[in-house]
């Protein structure tokens, strides 16, 4: 004990800055499901829904396997639904929505546009299912903790369907990875 005393003593800076940046890897972890205001929630809900429209209809056109092909556009479907839904809610609230699928997904969407093949499947479908872990945890927790009763309602309702959509995207990234 006293070693250790003496080491905090001859070190304190060295444990303080140590005790500092522990103390912020919690929060990082939390980052994931740090709660967001009602309109956060709607513009990065409404800007992810952009994007998935918009690479679904690439990727319906694009992959060479057949599962890719109708889960992109089950993709497009399923998130032109969501977006319309999202947008008449931001209406009646007076909410802004993203008018573009901002700089991260245009990337993305970029990146896709030059692919073709198993390359345009396995990248497309790899990033189905990073954006639909994001999403799940994204509605699951704005429907838990939402202020809004009614925005908390769309995310509610919302939620099982971006469930489906990432255990569908996993089976078929899975099966994919398999064929390599």
């Amino acid at each position: 004990m006293k070693w250790t005393t003496l080491t905090l003593l001859g070190t304190g800076f060295t444990l303080l800055v140590s005790f500092s940046f522990a103390e912020e890897k919690p929060k990082a972890k939390d980052d994931a499901k740090q709660e967001i205001t009602d309109e956060q929630f709607m513009l990065k809900a409404s800007q992810d829904g952009l994007a998935e429209v918009n690479h679904g209809m690439l990727a319906a056109k694009q992959p060479t396997n057949s599962d890719v092909k109708a889960f992109a556009q089950q993709m497009v479907k399923d998130h032109e639904r969501a977006n319309k839904d999202l947008l008449d809610l931001a209406n009646r609230k007076g909410l802004k929505v993203a008018r573009d699928m901002g700089e991260k997904h245009k990337a993305v969407q970029d990146k896709l546009s030059k692919l073709t093949g198993e390359e345009f499947d396995q990248y497309y479908m790899q990033h189905m299912v990073e954006d639909h872990e994001k999403a799940v945890t994204l509605f699951k927790t704005h429907a838990k903790h939402g202020n809004d009763e009614d925005i908390r309602a769309f995310a509610d309702k919302t939620f099982p369907t971006l469930q489906d959509h990432l255990k569908m995207a996993r089976k078929i990234y899975s099966k994919l990875k398999g064929e390599r």
